[in-house]
């Protein structure tokens, strides 16, 4: 077994991060909410095609943020792309809705349309779908749905920071999107998270809760009076801190570069895995931009992928399963079957994808699991 480990994520952080944070700790205000959050958010607006941004703890605080904001109660159906790490269907329950799950594109794996609406009952109020590793889905379809039934439509971009579907960037193609900022993810601060949208009352709103019911104490900065603010609604403390905010400032200077290295990466394993039959490789659309969050391989049926990996790892190159089939997890209870969505959860292997990632290191990832593959043919 090699001594040298490749990782399955990495973040790409550096003396730029530690010096943001230190202007951060000069500066005195490291709590949530303030100055460097504002910052961030007026320029990630910008980057997702959008008007208005908030900065939070993290995507799932988003997502709950964001039903909330457009009215979830409990009795609500809310449909939900099913190939997801399960704080997506987490969200809807902890707004007081029921999740229904839709089966996904056996290709891409995002919900697949025509599934979507089949779903669709008098009690659904909305539509909450996934860029299944950053790629986005079917969204002019999606909001041709969402339009005839008279149902919102909620992106949850957790992955997909710097993609886009059809020229439009993630985070512009619903009434809201959520991101998530953990550190495997295309860019980070360890944790935190964003709400994005084009409608300035859902963004206001989000902003009360996510300071307890109340505005944030930097719209309180400079006032000649002593504004004492009133609590009218229960809210939560779902703040980013000023210090992840100046690292993730650091963090959209970079994403352009770390884009193109994750895309020079996906290249490299493509041409790898190009010729062995037993794996398929993702599928990148045509009309989209893939920032390649995760790369996950597909396993034929004769091979397993479980042994796959282990195989894979005793030979010092991390890897894991794709990602969730939600509606075989147990907290949801009974579920409908989702063929599609199994079928990618028990074949899928994500193998080492981040922007740090070398020459040699791809070249070795990419014997490594070939090999693995062929002992196993």
């Amino acid at each position: 077994m090699s001594t040298d480990s490749i990782a399955l994520g990495q973040p790409t952080v550096g003396e730029e991060e530690l010096a943001a944070v230190a202007e951060v700790f000069r500066s005195g205000w490291l709590a949530g909410a303030g100055p460097a959050c504002r910052r961030f958010e007026e320029r990630f607006a910008q980057v997702t095609g959008t008007s208005h941004a908030l900065t939070t703890a993290n995507c799932g605080s988003a997502l709950f943020l964001g039903l909330k904001v457009l009215g979830v109660e409990p009795g609500d159906e809310v449909i939900v792309g099913d190939y997801t790490f399960p704080a997506t269907g987490h969200a809807v329950v902890q707004a007081g809705a029921t999740p229904v799950f839709a089966d996904i594109r056996p290709d891409v794996f995002s919900a697949d349309p025509a599934h979507v609406e089949s779903l669709i009952t008098p009690k659904t109020v909305g539509i909450l779908v996934v860029d299944v590793a950053g790629q986005p889905g079917d969204f002019d379809e999606y909001r041709a749905i969402a339009d005839k039934h008279g149902l919102w439509l909620f992106e949850d971009a957790a992955c997909a920071a710097g993609a886009t579907y059809r020229t439009r960037p993630a985070g512009s193609l619903a009434d809201l999107a959520a991101f998530s900022f953990h550190g495997r993810k295309g860019i980070t601060a360890g944790e935190g998270g964003a709400l994005v949208s084009d409608r300035e009352d859902l963004i206001a709103h989000a902003r009360k809760l996510h300071t307890y019911g109340i505005e944030p104490a930097i719209s309180r900065e400079g006032s000649n009076t002593l504004p004492i603010p009133e609590f009218h609604e229960l809210g939560y403390n779902f703040r980013m801190s000023d210090v992840q905010a100046a690292i993730m400032n650091v963090q959209l200077d970079r994403l352009p570069d770390l884009l193109a290295a994750r895309r020079s990466v996906a290249k490299r394993y493509h041409e790898a895995f190009a010729d062995v039959d037993a794996l398929t490789v993702p599928v990148e659309l045509s009309d989209r931009e893939h920032p390649w969050q995760a790369y996950l391989l597909t396993v034929a049926p004769e091979v397993s992928r479980d042994t796959l990996a282990l195989r894979v790892r005793e030979q010092g190159v991390q890897c894991n399963f794709g990602t969730y089939a939600s509606h075989l997890q147990p907290i949801y209870g009974p579920q409908a079957p989702l063929p599609v969505s199994a079928d990618a959860f028990a074949r899928q292997l994500a193998i080492p994808m981040h922007a740090n990632l070398t020459d040699a290191e791809v070249t070795r990832v990419g014997e490594v699991v070939r090999q693995a593959v062929q002992s196993l043919s």
